[in-house]
């Protein structure tokens, strides 16, 4: 793979409260779908990295769980991966959304962010929802909680600023080599994504009836002779109710979550799959090691 002459790179991690659009975002920014989107608060349970392009830079977003008060064993497990990818990158991205401001979830976060040794920087999302007043408000009272080397303001549903807003993080990025090929656009396998994209059907479908406690597997992913794939993936709920739930009367919901993941995961594959759902039940599977490692997680200690 040719790279452009005097090549940049870096690690970008965006950082916030659930649900301030830090996935819509990076698949924005990104220019394809690498990290699921749900109305079902911290539906971005491990670190998901995008890469961007932008001139002779190679940006590496990532994009982490939303930071809240954790109280369950999965809550640890993500709050700890958010501030880990805090603290390893080479520029941190602090997301507020513009209609939410400053509010307790974004002040928590800010005490935390001054302890890190690593440049920062705002973004205002969801600019298109909110009056440009509040906005401007909102930014200076940020910046006198902390410093901020810039801000930024953006709608990623709209496009509005993201040009501008890769454009300033590549100028940041440090020089070096790029360290993903250029047609890369995540570094997450393929079968973890598909996972992912089944796990955000459901999420859509069964926001209201479904608790927070369902994850997706990809057990099996099997090349074909006409270049199609066989794909099964296992969907593991906590109680007998909820796989009632899941498949629904007469398998109705169940071929739905099917047939739309199966439509995004052969976009993302590239080519036809063929897509098979089971569902079980596993009581304990938070508590699971096995299924924190599947999810990129690790098991908090008690």
């Amino acid at each position: 793979m040719s790279q452009p002459m005097d090549t940049r790179c870096g690690f970008v991690a965006l950082i916030g409260a659930p649900n301030v659009g830090k996935s819509t975002l990076l698949n924005a920014l990104v220019g394809t779908k690498v990290s699921i989107v749900s109305r079902k608060v911290q539906t971005t349970r491990s670190l998901v990295r995008g890469i961007a392009i932008e001139g002779a830079a190679q940006i590496i977003f990532v994009d982490t769980p939303g930071i809240f008060a954790p109280r369950r064993t999965l809550d640890r497990a993500m709050v700890g991966a958010a501030w880990s990818g805090a603290a390893d990158a080479d520029l941190i991205a602090l997301l507020l959304d513009a209609r939410r401001g400053l509010d307790d979830d974004a002040k928590a976060l800010l005490g935390p962010l001054a302890g890190l040794a690593r440049p920062k920087v705002l973004i205002i999302t969801k600019i298109d929802l909110a009056p440009r007043p509040s906005l401007l408000e909102l930014s200076s009272s940020a910046n006198a909680a902390l410093h901020f080397e810039d801000t930024f303001m953006v709608s990623a549903l709209k496009s509005d600023g993201l040009e501008h807003l890769r454009a300033r993080l590549a100028a940041r990025m440090a020089p070096g080599p790029w360290l993903y090929p250029e047609d890369q656009a995540a570094d997450a396998p393929l079968r973890a994504l598909a996972a992912e994209i089944t796990r955000e059907k459901i999420l859509e479908r069964l926001h209201e009836e479904l608790p927070y406690h369902v994850t997706v597997e990809t057990e099996s992913w099997t090349q074909q002779k006409d270049g199609s794939a066989r794909i099964e993936q296992t969907i593991y709920v906590t109680r007998e109710a909820h796989k009632k739930i899941v498949i629904g009367e007469r398998g109705q919901m169940i071929k739905s979550i099917g047939s739309a993941a199966r439509k995004d995961i052969a976009e993302a594959a590239e080519h036809p799959v063929h897509l098979f759902l089971f569902v079980k039940v596993r009581e304990n599977w938070m508590d699971d090691p096995a299924r924190y490692r599947e999810m990129g997680l690790d098991l908090p200690k008690k």
